[in-house]
This record gives structure tokens, sequence and C-alpha cells, in this order.
């Protein structure tokens, strides 16, 4: 079918429209990228936009990879994600296998009080005194456990599980199997694409996470990557890593170490997250599905 001109104008009207968000969206993590790269005295010089690194040089990323807060950081997050992850994955997965069974008793009564935890909580200070009572204050476990459901994701794994064919599960009844056995070798391998997308999500969530360390953490050898970085850029706390430096040059180099430790923090994300994209997408078609 032959387009007319206002057809025509129409379709390069939103490809310029396209182009310049890209343009808006990208160019702040380019900024981010050419600083980190910059040598730090060119770098304050600059006036305007930052299209290049102002005077290439690596010091920046040498300093970052010296400082051993990064390094424990990496590791802490790591295992925080880890381990997070396959706790949120049992917890969400055995309450969404409860929800969706037909035959359970006041399952509409239960969803409405798990759906009102969406909208209303406890509060930090509440929460603060239970962590504090059940001994779990300056551990790994004050961020991994209160945490170990999230009522939007449990929501979208209940619908998928809603979608295994009951037929399977009285077959798999009159061979003897039980609820476990239904859950782990039936409903869960049935579910593999939900499954995936629930541990992006965690994995993601926990990766990001910063606010439950701060409140709940006091050793600073346990601190998640991205608390690290909260205290280098909020804190200024970028002596440490400038050792040999002039004083008059620490601001300089300052600058362009905090946009070289974003760089360091955000990589795997960043690198991860093209490939991923399809299944948050799938994710969120399989919660949009009523069940």
């Amino acid at each position: 079918m032959k387009l007319t001109m206002g057809e025509r104008a129409f379709g390069w009207l939103n490809v310029l429209l396209m182009l310049g968000l890209c343009v808006v969206t990208l160019y702040p993590f380019l900024y981010v990228l050419f600083a980190s790269f910059s040598d730090a005295t060119s770098f304050l010089q600059n006036r305007g936009l930052l299209l290049a690194p102002a005077g290439f040089d690596l010091s920046a990323y040498k300093a970052v990879f010296r400082n051993p807060m990064i390094m424990q950081g990496y590791q802490n997050t790591l295992l925080y994600v880890v381990v997070g992850t396959a706790i949120n994955l049992v917890m969400t997965a055995m309450g969404a296998y409860v929800l969706s069974r037909p035959n359970l008793y006041f399952r509409h009564v239960l969803m409405f009080f798990i759906v009102i935890t969406m909208v209303f909580h406890g509060g930090l200070i509440p929460s603060y005194l239970l962590v504090n009572e059940l001994g779990m204050m300056n551990t790994m476990w004050a961020l991994l456990i209160p945490g170990a459901i999230n009522t939007y994701n449990m929501i979208i794994m209940r619908t998928s599980f809603q979608t295994v064919p009951v037929s399977l599960e009285e077959s798999a009844r009159m061979d003897g199997a039980g609820e476990w056995t239904i859950l782990f070798r039936i409903v869960i391998p049935l579910s593999m694409p939900v499954i995936a997308v629930m541990i992006l999500w965690y994995a993601v969530g926990h990766w990001n996470s910063y606010f439950s360390a701060l409140v709940y953490l006091r050793d600073s050898e346990k601190y998640p990557l991205q608390l690290v970085l909260r205290d280098i850029l909020i804190a200024n706390s970028t002596d440490s890593m400038m050792t040999g430096a002039a004083s008059d040059d620490k601001y300089a180099v300052g600058e362009t170490l905090k946009y070289a430790t974003i760089i360091v923090s955000t990589l795997p994300i960043i690198c991860l997250y093209p490939f991923l994209q399809k299944y948050f997408v799938k994710g969120v078609m399989i919660g949009a599905i009523k069940g």
C-alpha cells in the first residue's frame, strides 16, 4: 500500500521524536561515562556539554579498584543477591501455589488481606523494632527476611500457576504425589518463564537496594556495593582513595572518581539488561492475564 504524503510526514516525525527521546535518555549516562575517563583538571575546566572525555585518563578507575571497600561491597552484594533471590523464589512460589489452589478455603479473603499490604504497611519504626527483637540487627538476614515475599510478584506467579492444567495435578495425585511433589516437579517446571522473570526482578532489586542496609547494618565490612557508592557520592568519602595526591588536586580527582565509581557499580546491570528485557516484558504480560 502506497503511503500518502501526510502518512510519510507522520512517520518521519515519529522517528525524529524517538531519536530525540533516545538522546535525552542516553546522554546523562554518556556524560558520566565520559567524565569517568576524563583528566580531573581538564574536566573541571570544561563548560557546557561533554561529548568526549576531557583528556583521556584512567587514574580514577585505578583509584576505584585500589579501594578495598569497592571490592568488599561487590562480594557482599553478590552474596545478598544469590541468597536473597533464592529465599524470595522459594517463599514466593510456596505462597503463590497455595493461593492458586481453587479448593483453598477463604481464598478470596486471604487475597484481600495480602493485597492490602501493597497499600498499607507498618512503617519504618515498627519494622526496625521487629528486626531488633528478632536478633537480626547488623546481619544480612535483616536485609533478606523482611522482604522475602513481594506481593506484586506473588500475584504474578499465582496467575501463572493457575494456567497449569488441573488434569496434570489430578493424575499426579492418583500416582500418590503430595503437594510438595506437585509444586516442585509439575507446577514449577511448567512455569519456568515466570520463574525466570521472578529471578530477574528479585536479583535486580537486591542489586540496587541500599536503604535497608543503611538502616540495619552497622559494620562497614557488611555494606553492599550501593551503600559504598552512596558514601562516596553523598558523604564525599574519597580521601582514602586518593593516597599520594596533592591536597590541591584532591577535589578535582574526587569529581572524576565519583563518576568512575558509578560506572563500576552499575556496569553489570547495564550489560545484562538488554539481554533480559524481553523477560521483563513477558512478566508484565503474564501478570496482565486475568485469573
